[in-house]
């Protein structure tokens, strides 16, 4: 029975648990990437370990979020994780160095090596190969500190790609396709392997924005397999000593099979407010557009650059419309500006933003009240985009592009012959603004600003939990709506107590405020709760507003891991009508906890309010079980630490 590409990875890095589905497996990590809105409570975390260097063969540390300094916040946060990063063995790519999953493409990744990553777009470098996985940033630290990654194992998708794209229509058609196909929640539990004819046909940019919006799909990961177009890809990065070939055995066995024809995809775009609202370009076709955007970790690369420089060449962005552009590198930044692609960007009238995530997370270029913005990014949920009613569209650099020369939705067919060009046989290789850490880590003194609080920890879980019902959602709520982003919330991150006065913001303002008159309790959500961002704060800040658990009718992989770690039930109807019997203010109790825990059996809940009781499953391993009576992983991983061996 031949093996997937998943599996033959998984199984050179196994420590513990078996190969099927559904059951919990360990797996050892050499690399590790965090970015500076989750790295600074990864790293408070992996400080608290008592670990003096990281053991991974490699971890980096990146400053791509908060970069909109107007404050001392920031700079402080930045100054701090460099400190850091040179005490415990960490390279550090500076401020301005670019996006950290276009510049791990580039500089780090290595095919059939393990990544993990405390941002959920990790599996970027699924494209090189990688298994690159998103999770909470104390996943992150545990890993960093020589620790297993746990996960349930999940299912292995074969996703076959007849054929060749056509012209105008790109990767990002191609995911479109899937979300459209699958939605937000069809991935989960799931890892998207891609093969078949069409693999060989698509660039490692290419299929770096493919795994990238695997995270909308809500898949543990995607990947793709090392080949010639690997081998040259790293190559011209210089890397060539790096690439090894890896795939899939050709009688490989998958869980599930998915397979799209290329040659008749169309250009592609999704609808406000999800990934996964997709329709074809040439049913908008005319919708007026004020903004466009094109960058993010999806569609930054110097490939996705060159394609939009392509078409703007000789034209100038329509009167009303706006168009910005970040380049996704300072490596990007460099070629466009020699070969002249920046001089036609600025001809154009576009305005260039620097190498950053940005307006992806609300950093920046909010549209107007009510317009409609064309971006390349990966997500368009309400408000993110930092105009609460803004009608934001996901589509392709080649859609994007026509869209700000016309002013309107534009199906980029129409404007004629598609660009080509081939990708460069050398790439600037210059990692000047990648520090490496000290050689003499004792005489490195960590800076700390007075916004760095110190990390709040959850107590051991009693025997019997009771509280209110502070707030009931309905489906797909997303981590931006439990912990927004933007300017105003992202440079708190290091700084919990302030932080979470923005808990449900956009949901529920009164929420922190009646959490902790309330001594916390407990919130009621729909299907997918918790999808989006690995952001660790959605469960860390309320859990310090009080919070003990969440019952929903599904969560994401993610953030169920994350309330885990920090000690929050995840608890799933057994009933999902159960779901329309509760109400906000309802108050429960739930008995006997530690035994339940320990194996893995239902709960009862009992609602006082209505004098009525439901079960509610749990789906913990062993192991979940002993880290939630801990009160978190972090006291587990002390206590593991502390045991005689």
């Amino acid at each position: 029975m031949g093996k997937s590409l998943t599996h033959k990875i998984i199984e050179e890095h196994l420590i513990s648990g078996h190969l099927k589905a559904g059951t919990e497996v360990a797996i050892r990590i050499d690399q590790t990437l965090t970015q500076d809105a989750t790295g600074t409570m990864a790293y408070l975390q992996f400080e608290a370990m008592g670990i003096p260097r990281v053991r991974t063969k490699l971890s980096v540390s990146y400053v791509d979020h908060n970069m909109l300094q107007t404050g001392f916040e920031n700079a402080d946060d930045h100054l701090f994780l460099q400190s850091i990063a040179s005490k415990y063995g960490i390279h550090f790519s500076r401020p301005g160095n670019g996006i950290c999953h276009q510049v791990h493409l580039e500089r780090f990744a290595v095919p059939g090596q393990t990544l993990l990553g405390s941002d959920s777009h990790t599996p970027t470098c699924g494209g090189l190969a990688t298994l690159s996985i998103g999770a909470g940033g104390l996943d992150v630290a545990v890993a960093m500190g020589g620790g297993p990654f746990f996960l349930s194992m999940p299912k292995v998708v074969g996703v076959t790609l007849k054929g060749t794209l056509q012209p105008w229509v790109s990767a990002k058609d191609i995911i479109l396709e899937m979300l459209r196909r699958l939605k937000c929640s069809g991935g989960k539990d799931r890892i998207f392997e891609y093969g078949g004819e069409g693999v060989a046909s698509l660039t490692v940019p290419e299929r770096s924005t493919i795994t990238n919006m695997g995270a909308e799909l809500g898949a543990t990961t995607s990947v793709f397999p090392s080949d010639e177009q690997t081998r040259r890809y790293m190559a011209a990065q210089g890397r060539a000593h790096d690439w090894r070939a890896v795939a899939a055995d050709p009688d490989a066995i998958y869980d599930e099979r998915v397979e799209i024809d290329l040659t008749q995809l169309e250009p592609l775009l999704a609808r406000p407010h999800s990934p996964d609202s997709v329709c074809k370009v040439s049913e908008v076709a005319g919708t007026r557009v004020h903004q466009v955007a094109i960058g993010s970790c999806t569609n930054s690369s110097f490939k996705d650059l060159m394609t939009v420089a392509s078409v703007l060449k000789g034209k100038v962005v329509h009167p009303n419309c706006t168009l910005a552009i970040t380049p996704g590198s300072r490596q990007v930044f460099q070629m466009i500006s020699a070969n002249g692609a920046l001089t036609d960007f600025i001809s154009a009238g576009a305005r260039i933003l620097e190498s950053a995530c940005g307006p992806c997370i609300g950093m920046g270029q909010a549209p107007p009240s009510n317009g409609v913005s064309v971006r390349t990014f990966n997500r368009n949920f309400e408000g993110r985009s930092g105009t609460p009613n803004a009608q934001v569209f996901l589509a392709s650099p080649e859609t994007a592009a026509a869209c700000a020369i016309t002013g309107v939705v534009t199906d980029p067919r129409t404007l004629g012959a598609a660009p080509h060009w081939d990708l460069p046989e050398r790439y600037v290789q210059d990692d000047g603004m990648i520090v490496r850490p000290a050689e003499h880590p004792d005489k490195v003194e960590i800076f700390r600003g007075p916004n760095i609080k110190p990390l709040p920890i959850n107590k051991a879980m009693t025997a019997t939990m009771e509280g209110r019902v502070l707030l009931k959602v309905g489906d797909d709520i997303t981590t931006d709506h439990i912990m927004p982003a933007g300017a105003k919330v992202l440079p708190l991150r290091s700084n919990i107590p302030a932080i979470s006065e923005f808990v449900f913001e956009r949901v529920d303002p009164q929420f922190p405020a009646r959490a902790k008159k309330a001594g916390g309790g407990f919130v009621i959500g729909g299907s997918n709760y918790g999808q989006g961002s690995s952001r660790e704060h959605a469960a860390l800040a309320p859990m310090y507003l009080g919070l003990k658990g969440v019952v929903a009718k599904s969560f994401a992989r993610i953030h169920r891991s994350n309330l885990i770690n920090f000690g929050l039930l995840p608890m799933v109807f057994a009933d999902p009508t159960e779901y329309d019997r509760i109400d906000a203010e309802d108050v429960f109790e739930i008995p006997d906890l530690p035994a339940h825990l320990q194996a893995g059996k239902e709960l009862e809940v009992r609602n006082r309010t209505k004098g009525r009781t439901f079960q509610v499953k749990l789906g913990v391993s062993s192991r979940e079980g002993a880290i939630l009576a801990a009160g978190g992983l972090l006291n587990f991983t002390r206590q593991q630490a502390a045991a005689p061996s």
